[in-house]
């Protein structure tokens, strides 16, 4: 250990942080009450810098993406991080602040040796490869499960990053080998067997058996269905057409950057979250883009005309047109699409076309689960489960909402998902984890620019909006009655942070308290410890 002097204690007050380097290493001090911890400064997930984001009690949250971590031990409380920090020895002498650095790179916390775990004769199989799936496994050897865990999958890759699709793989940043989340190496170390590229047709609930489409069945023990969503496609004629494409999955995207004709035109359809940041991708790479799409005015229904306005302005400042209230008629080309036809009667040529407009919950193998009816999402209670020893998390669970009078919900984004695996795989083991003690979160990043969502809300009463959403720096609260469901953000990290805190421990301010004056959210954290 080399142990070096960062600061003396008074130079930092209660719930203050500050990142000092040693080295090649980045160290983030931060004083609760008279006890002083040092961890990494910077976030696994995209190595945002800790420094600017909250600390909320032992709890310190990332700026960017809103991962949190407990300070006093470095464990991952809250994803899209799928590790924890790395620690350091602390001691005070006469007021300084002295850190220990290790000769050797600290293992990341939260992440047990295999071989201290004890063992067990029971089977959890998990469906479904992706953000659910994965910290539904990983959580079960984080907790000492010392059973068999299956992870089966009908894609051909292992656990990936989905939201890197749209955004840094497709517009170039990142490679290929920086899109998996964990390495296959990973998997063998915790004894996670997972099998790709296999197709499950049915599900016994009440046998706990699971039959392949080759023929073959499984026992388990303890399921959690994560399968996942598929895209929806359009049927209109030439729909067919090569070049034509939707993005979901890994080989989607590698699929599309082998087609991308240099300096060409791609249309994308539908004016979703993963068609926009699609759009703003191939603006990078400068192919000439168009967006069609039935709306009117962009996230009209998710976000209020005045922010799906503010983003429309800015995809239009970077280039990208747009045919508002227009439909696809047909696709014209020989066998590859050269010409997209709409319902107006326009004409738009096309060298590449992605199709987002939404998807469906991915559950015909869980007939015997209870479904909802409107769009076959399994239907589960506030543990994630469906029946005895069965649950479904992610995109295709239906799970009551407490913010909202318990009115059940289904929410498709990348962190729900994730806090979803880790729920479903604590109450296999018995720990009794309900979905209401997480906040849902999710980010979108167009043209550098990030819109955070705290909450969830289908509907709304009223918006109200503190700050500028032309400049791009606002507060947006969606209100039912006088409850606030969800706030909108650019460019107020420490806000949205605050906001989700609150909102985890159930003391955010009522609409009416908002209204004239914006609150001290950060003084609310602060005074709720």
């Amino acid at each position: 250990m080399n142990e070096l002097a960062v600061a003396q204690l008074d130079e930092l007050v209660d719930g203050q942080m500050k990142e000092i380097t040693a080295g090649d290493t980045k160290i983030l001090v931060a004083r609760v009450g008279e006890t002083v911890y040092a961890v990494g400064a910077v976030c696994p997930h995209y190595q945002a810098p800790l420094a600017k984001g909250l600390l909320c009690g032992h709890r310190l949250y990332c700026p960017w993406h809103h991962s949190s971590f407990d300070i006093t031990n470095g464990n991952l409380l809250d994803p899209p991080s799928i590790d924890g920090l790395p620690t350091y020895p602390v001691r005070l002498e006469d007021g300084q602040i002295w850190v220990s650095l290790p000769d050797t790179k600290t293992p990341l916390a939260g992440n047990p040796d295999p071989e201290q775990i004890p063992a067990d004769d029971r089977t959890v199989v998990i469906l479904g490869g992706g953000a659910a799936g994965l910290t539904a496994a990983q959580t079960l050897r984080d907790e000492k499960f010392g059973g068999r865990v299956v992870m089966v999958t009908r894609e051909n890759d292992l656990p990936y990053d989905r939201p890197k699709l749209s955004k840094n793989f497709l517009d170039g940043r990142a490679s290929a080998e920086k899109v998996p989340l964990r390495s296959e190496s990973f998997y063998e170390q915790n004894n996670i067997e997972v099998q790709v590229n296999n197709e499950v047709s049915s599900v016994d609930a009440e046998a706990h058996t699971i039959t392949f489409a080759d023929g073959d069945s499984m026992h388990f023990h303890a399921l959690i269905a994560a399968t996942g969503s598929t895209p929806n496609t359009l049927s209109v004629p030439g729909a067919d057409k090569a070049g034509i494409c939707t993005l979901r999955s890994f080989a989607d995207a590698r699929q599309i950057v082998e087609q991308l004709p240099e300096g060409g035109k791609a249309v994308v359809i539908g004016g979703s979250f993963i068609g926009l940041e699609v759009a703003a991708s191939l603006r990078k790479r400068a192919l000439q883009v168009t967006v069609v799409t039935p709306e009117t005015v962009l996230f009209e229904k998710i976000l209020g005309p005045e922010i799906g306005g503010m983003l429309q302005q800015l995809h239009e400042t970077n280039g990208v047109a747009f045919h508002l209230g227009a439909t696809v008629e047909s696709f014209a080309g020989d066998e590859h699409v050269s010409t997209v036809l709409l319902d107006n009667g326009e004409q738009l040529p096309a060298d590449i076309v992605i199709v987002g407009i939404g998807v469906q919950p991915n559950t015909d193998c869980l007939a015997s689960l209870p479904r909802f009816e409107k769009d076959k999402s399994i239907i589960v209670d506030t543990y994630l489960q469906a029946a005895p020893d069965v649950f479904a998390v992610g995109d295709i669970a239906h799970f009551p909402d407490h913010r909202n009078g318990e009115s059940p919900i289904r929410i498709e984004h990348w962190r729900t998902a994730q806090q979803h695996g880790i729920i479903a795989a604590l109450n296999v083991l018995g720990r009794a984890r309900q979905v209401g003690e997480s906040v849902p979160f999710f980010w979108t990043n167009q043209y550098e620019k990030r819109l955070s969502y705290v909450g969830h809300a289908d509907q709304w009463d009223e918006i109200i909006i503190h700050g500028k959403v032309a400049k791009q720096d606002f507060l947006a609260f969606y209100v039912s009655g006088n409850r606030i469901l969800a706030v909108a953000s650019m460019n107020r990290d420490q806000d949205s942070l605050a906001i989700e805190e609150l909102m985890r421990l159930r003391l955010m301010p009522w609409a009416e308290e908002i209204k004239e004056k914006l609150p001290n959210f950060i003084q609310l954290v602060s005074e709720a410890k």
